[in-house]
């Protein structure tokens, strides 16, 4: 049986993941990913992103449900090549996120996105149990627009602007 200090953690625990099939060609669409400053332009969500160095910031983001969330992120891994984008997080979420861009042919790919986090916010943390479902909708939901957001950037043809963090 699990110790009350381990229960609790994995109750905030969670773990998303996803693929999103995209008729893009992979470089294209992992140069979009990169451009984590030009997130608020396609996905709604992410209110806001502010760069503190060339490879940290901060990212405040809101889905359907009336609160934000605010992360420190700093990059662990950027690898063109292999096309994977991770960062690590703190502040009210505590984890990691990775995107890894999968090519089928040259005009077509699949952006996974993988995230482990810690819920740290109070608010987050008080209503764990009850509202469990309700985040993961919260979460599903959101990564629908940004696939929205981003298949309409790329069917558009516009270019990548700086480089991720």
């Amino acid at each position: 049986m699990p110790s009350p200090a381990a229960a609790l953690a994995r109750i905030h625990r969670y773990r998303f993941h996803g693929a999103w099939a995209l008729a893009a060609p992979p470089d294209a669409v992992y140069a979009r990913l990169e451009a984590v400053e030009d997130y608020p332009r396609w996905w709604p969500q992410i209110r806001e992103v502010r760069r503190a160095s060339g490879t940290s910031g901060t990212a405040r983001i809101r889905s359907l449900l009336p609160y934000d969330v605010t992360v420190d992120v700093r990059s662990t891994r950027h690898d063109p090549a292999a096309r994977v984008l991770e960062i690590a997080m703190t502040g009210d979420l505590e984890g990691w996120a990775r995107w890894t861009v999968l090519p089928h042919g040259p005009a077509a790919c699949t952006a996974r996105y993988e995230q482990d986090v810690e819920a740290r916010k109070p608010l987050l943390r008080h209503l764990a149990l009850p509202a469990r479902p309700l985040f993961a909708a919260n979460h599903a939901w959101m990564m629908r627009a940004g696939r929205r957001g981003l298949r309409a950037l790329l069917a558009a043809g516009t270019t990548a602007g700086a480089a991720g963090i």
